[in-house]
């Protein structure tokens, strides 16, 4: 079987697996279900507990090869022996998730040799599931979606919290100040255009990030650490130096006020 079919089969794996996941939460969604503090102080629910054994049984048993690393799973070091891994965040944006808003989604995304081939987002609540393929471009329910660019930050509507944001103050940016908003759901409003840049400080998840990073290159854009090196996965450290998303030259923009900040 050639590369590209085979893996054009794992995506349509993983969309089907994302949808029933997606599903499932939904059906869990606003019923007051059981959540607490991890010891990272970050919140979980049973309903991330249940959505990420469903995607795991579902992809590791179709794809029993593929390594696995997802932020409601213990990490183990035989993923760093895999060619490819998935990497799943079952919920991004559980406080969203059990204070009945909306911003919340199932996201997992396929990474060979340590960048992302395959990915699917999927936020039930308002029916927009986000999906992409290396080579095949970024799509919205369906439909072809690219990021918006442009000559450099001024009115730009960028995406993030305040504090990252300051960085870029003096940028003439149209500030978006949404820390109720997860990473994942970012990098999606960048990748179809509803932001034109996300900028979010500090070491960040690499299942915070791994599906839509490909969603926004698929798109047109650019994505990195806030060095300005790309990403990569399935490294010993699960986590990335910050995140910058835009298209091209919004991206280097943001890229040169952060060195210069």
């Amino acid at each position: 079987m050639l590369d590209a079919d085979r893996q054009n089969i794992d995506a349509a794996l993983l969309n089907e697996a994302v949808r029933e996941a997606g599903a499932l939460a939904h059906t869990l969604f606003r019923q007051g279900i059981r959540n607490w503090r991890k010891d990272d102080g970050s919140v979980v629910s049973e309903a991330d507990i249940k959505v990420d054994a469903l995607l795991k049984g579902k992809l590791q048993t179709a794809r029993p090869g593929i390594g696995w690393l997802s932020e409601e799973t213990a990490d183990s070091d035989a993923r760093l022996g895999c060619e490819k891994i998935w990497i799943v965040d079952p919920i991004d944006g559980t406080r969203s998730f059990v204070s009945g808003g909306s911003e919340w989604c199932v996201a997992a995304a396929l990474i060979e040799r340590g960048r992302p081939v395959a990915t699917a987002i999927y936020k039930p609540v308002t029916e927009e599931f986000y999906s992409a393929v290396k080579g095949g471009g970024a799509e919205l329910n369906g439909s072809r979606i690219k990021v918006r660019d442009g000559a450099g930050l001024e009115h730009a509507r960028v995406i993030g919290n305040k504090t990252s944001l300051a960085k870029l103050a003096g940028q003439g940016i149209t500030p978006w100040i949404a820390s109720d908003i997860p990473l994942l759901l970012r990098l999606a409003y960048v990748a179809c255009g509803v932001a034109d840049g996300a900028l979010s400080l500090g070491n960040k998840n690499d299942w915070d990030l791994a599906a839509g990073d490909l969603l926004v290159h698929e798109a047109g854009g650019r994505t990195s650490a806030t060095s300005g090196r790309g990403m990569e996965f399935n490294r010993p450290q699960a986590w990335q130096d910050g995140m910058v998303a835009g298209g091209p030259n919004r991206h280097a923009a943001m890229i040169g006020a952060l060195r210069e900040s």
